[in-house]
Formats: structure tokens, C-alpha cells, sequence
């Protein structure tokens, strides 16, 4: 993930690992863990025939079946968990296709229990597979409770972000939370195997120390490592995709924080609000490092597939519309076009971070080269549900197989060059199946919105919410 905006290109290039190649140690996988019975993909059999005229809900459906499939049919083998990335070519320049990404689990966490809500598989296999991928992470690496960006998923060990970046990683760990919040929500009232599997995750997620990470200050920060401590000095302030961490740490009730890390830190006192007009949209916070415009679309994604930003307000925002007009302003934004680029308009539209004709790159209003990211769009369906729409028949009828693959569509094209990798990013795959899922029935957002530490910890904070 390119976790924010820099002004600093040195540390755009520490957190953009998808950039630079890092040369990492592979372990053995039987020094840590025993050896896992790998995952049973023989019954998968991927439909990647086009069909025309399919209903919106139809095709709906078939987006988020077949995107569901990137966290079950191609989740690491040994660990069940959400991979970092996954290459059809089957080439993996930094030898990274076993590598866990810590945000991309909790998003795919969240997946399956959509995907068990829908049938997509029964119910005992989804409560393995959650069983399998919980078990992984309480024996994987933690810093005061924080897992790291990257982990082996073979071995469960810390698998460096950047050369300081072999610690705890809050704002990952912060994904994941949310999805264990969701999963004891879903399963403490069932069976006692389920409600077995709801106190596993309330124990993982009760054991995430969020006041370590104020580093004795009232602000939170992105990492610690037990290498190099506080070195990469990172304290997050808003407004980025990290609202989730604030109200995670806020909410926990065995480390939490009080409400002045979020108001002077997260809030900057105050001058996290803004009031300005961005393509006639009102957007009423400051961007980080987007100054009088807004950042990449996963902004609105990451810190809302179990945070409902429907009737959430505090005393700088009102998050729903905040969320709808940064899609909106992106929308209009391609659908004028100004640096004329192939392909943009009302049915190819989205910026969001994601891979690119320069690698890797945060796109956005300021960092244009002319790539559609599919999840852009997809992801934000439930603010802007028919332009979305449009985007998603687009891409399945008239791109087809240029974008469409086994797990749904690819990460990322460019009409303009021609340009369409047959890659995935498992940070880009979770959001789609969830927030389609949000948008059909509200599933995580009733999951995470209707748990008593969430509760207490928004009007801790001063939210006003609907529970």
C-alpha cells in the first residue's frame, strides 16, 4: 500500500515498496510453524466468459463472487491468508508471491464473511478457513500487539516494508481490527464453535496496545520497530485513509487512548477542517499533501468498510458527504479529462492507488498517468452506485478479457498505453467485495457499527452516529 501523500520524496520511497526491490531472507517455513494442509482449490473453476445483457444486480453479484475468489481460491496456501499480490504470469521480481499483506487480510477477512453470508461457501468452511487465518496471525510476529506490513506467510516472520520498516505497522493492524470486530459480531451468539472463533478474534483484537504507539505523545504513530524504535518518526495526522486507527484506539478496551490523540493529533487541532469547492462538490477536510483537492480514492475506502459513514459526524465533517463528493469530484474530474488521456469518461473513471505504467503510484487529481484502477470506482458503489455501475459494465462487456480475469478484474489499465497487466493486489481486491457487499445489504457496516467498544469509543470522540 502507499500509505499517504509525502512531501518528501525520500519518504515516498520508503513506504513504496512496491517501487524498490528489497532484498529479503526467505525461512524456512518449518522453523516456525508445522506443516499446513495447503488449500483445497480443485473445486474453483473461474467463469471468465463474458455474458451480455446480465442485470445490474446479475453482474453485480458476478464482480463480487468472482473478486471474493482472490481471498479464497488465491489466498497463501499455508497461512489462508490475504496475499500482498498475485501475478497470472506466475513472475514475482522481489519473490514475494507467499508474502501476507496485513491490510489485505483484514479486508479479506471481511471478504469471506461476506462470502459465507452469500453462500459463496458453506458455512463450515468459512468458519475453517477464519479458524485458519486467526490462528495464523496470533502466532505471527507482533510489536506490542501490532503486526507488521508484511509477513512470511509460510512462516508467520516479519518480512521488511523498507529497511527501518521491520516492526509494528498500526495503521495495517488497524485493518485488521476492524475485521475482527466483525467476525466476533457475526459469530458470538452461534454455535460454540462459532462463538469459539468470536472470542479468538475479541482476544486478538483486545491485545493491539494502540497507547504504546502514542510514543508518550498525544498523536499516533505509523510504526515502531524493535530494531530502530521511533526512527521513522511517522506521527499520522489527518486527512488520509487512517481515520480507522484513531477510532480503533479510541474504542479499545484494554489500550485505549484518550480523546486528545484525536483532536490534537488526527485533527491538528482543528486544522484538519477545510471549506472549499472541488468540481462545484463541497469537501470540507484538508487533504494531506493534496492541498484545495482531494487524495486517491482508497481515502474513502479503507477506513469505511466497517466504519459507516452514512449519518457519521463529528465536529470537522460529515463523513458521508465528505466520501460522496471526493468520488464525485473524481468522477467529473475524468469525465472532463483535461490532460486528454484514452479511454476517460463517465464509463472509465477512478483514481485510487494502485499498479501503474511508472510502477507504482497514489493516483490522483495531482498524480495523473492516465490508469484506471477498477476498485476506484467499484469500491466506491455505495456513494455513487450508478456511475459506478456504468464503470463495472464497461469494463465486463466492452474491455472484457483485457481486464477481467479469474479474481475478477485486474488491478489496474491504461487505454492510453496500451497497458493492461494481468496482476492483483489483494489491498485493491477486498475493498470491491466489500463495499459491493455494504452497498447490497449493509453487512460489515451493521457488523462493526453494532459492537459496544465501537460505540463507546465514537462518542468518546464526540461522533454522532447511527449504531
Amino acid at each position: 500500500m502507499l500509505a499517504t501523500f509525502f512531501s518528501s520524496n525520500t519518504m515516498l520511497n520508503i513506504f513504496s515498496g512496491k517501487i524498490t526491490s528489497l532484498l529479503i531472507t526467505v525461512l524456512c517455513p518449518f522453523l516456525l510453524f508445522p506443516v499446513c494442509t495447503k488449500n483445497k482449490n480443485t473445486t474453483y473453476v473461474p467463469d471468465l466468459t463474458i455474458k451480455k445483457n446480465l442485470s445490474d444486480i446479475e453482474l453485480l453479484d458476478l464482480v463480487q463472487k468472482q473478486t471474493f475468489q482472490y481471498f479464497w481460491d488465491g489466498a497463501e496456501p499455508t497461512s489462508g491468508a490475504g496475499r500482498e499480490r498475485f501475478h497470472v504470469d506466475n513472475i514475482y521480481p522481489e519473490n514475494d508471491k507467499n508474502t501476507v499483506a496485513t491490510g489485505a487480510t483484514g479486508f479479506g477477512l471481511m471478504a469471506i464473511l461476506s462470502g459465507i453470508d452469500r453462500n459463496y461457501v458453506s458455512k463450515k468452511e468459512g468458519l475453517d478457513r477464519l479458524n485458519k487465518i486467526l490462528d495464523f496471525l496470533s502466532r505471527a510476529d507482533r510489536f506490542h500487539g501490532a503486526w507488521p506490513h508484511w509477513i512470511n506467510g509460510e512462516t508467520g516472520k516479519v518480512r521488511p516494508f523498507g529497511r527501518k520498516d521491520n516492526g509494528g505497522d498500526l495503521v495495517e493492524t488497524s485493518f485488521v481490527a476492524q475485521a475482527l470486530i466483525c467476525i466476533k459480531e457475526y459469530y458470538k451468539n452461534g454455535t460454540e464453535a462459532e462463538k469459539a472463533l468470536a472470542k479468538k478474534a475479541d482476544e486478538l483484537w483486545k491485545g493491539i496496545d494502540f497507547s504504546w504507539y502514542r510514543n508518550g505523545k498525544n498523536v499516533l504513530y505509523w510504526h515502531w520497530s524493535p530494531e530502530y524504535n521511533w526512527e521513522m518518526n511517522f506521527p499520522v495526522k489527518g486527512y488520509n485513509e487512517c481515520l480507522i486507527m484513531y477510532v480503533m484506539a479510541a474504542s479499545s478496551p484494554t489500550h485505549t487512548v484518550p480523546a486528545e490523540v484525536y483532536h490534537e493529533g488526527w485533527a491538528r487541532g482543528g486544522k484538519i477542517k477545510a471549506d472549499f469547492n472541488l468540481y462545484g462538490h463541497h469537501i470540507p477536510l484538508d487533504y494531506q499533501g493534496a492541498k484545495n483537492s482531494v487524495g486517491p480514492l482508497f481515502w474513502a475506502h479503507y477506513s469505511y468498510l466497517g466504519l459507516n459513514p452514512k449519518g457519521l459526524k463529528d465536529r470537522y465533517a460529515d463523513y458521508w458527504e465528505n466520501n460522496v463528493n471526493q468520488t464525485l469530484a473524481i468522477h467529473d474530474y475524468c469525465v472532463a479529462n483535461p490532460k486528454k488521456f484514452k479511454g476517460y469518461g463517465e464509463n472509465s473513471w477512478g483514481l485510487t492507488a494502485s499498479y501503474s505504467v511508472k510502477g507504482y503510484a497514489a493516483h490522483s487529481l495531482q498524480e495523473d498517468y492516465g490508469v484506471i484502477s477498477p476498485t476506484a470506482a467499484i469500491s466506491s458503489i455505495p456513494y455513487t452506485p450508478k456511475e459506478s455501475m456504468k464503470v463495472i459494465r464497461h469494463l465486463y462487456e466492452d474491455l472484457g478479457d483485457k481486464v477481467w480475469g479469474k479474481y475478477g478484474f485486474y488491478d489496474a489499465f491504461s487505454e492510453t498505453d496500451n497497458w493492461y497487466p494481468k496482476r492483483y493486489l489483494g489491498i485493491d481486491q477486498g475493498p470491491m467485495v466489500v463495499m459491493i457487499e455494504n452497498y447490497r445489504s449493509g453487512l460489515l457496516w451493521k457488523l462493526f457499527m453494532g459492537n459496544k467498544d465501537v460505540q463507546n469509543g465514537l462518542k468518546k470522540l464526540d461522533f454522532q452516529f447511527t449504531p
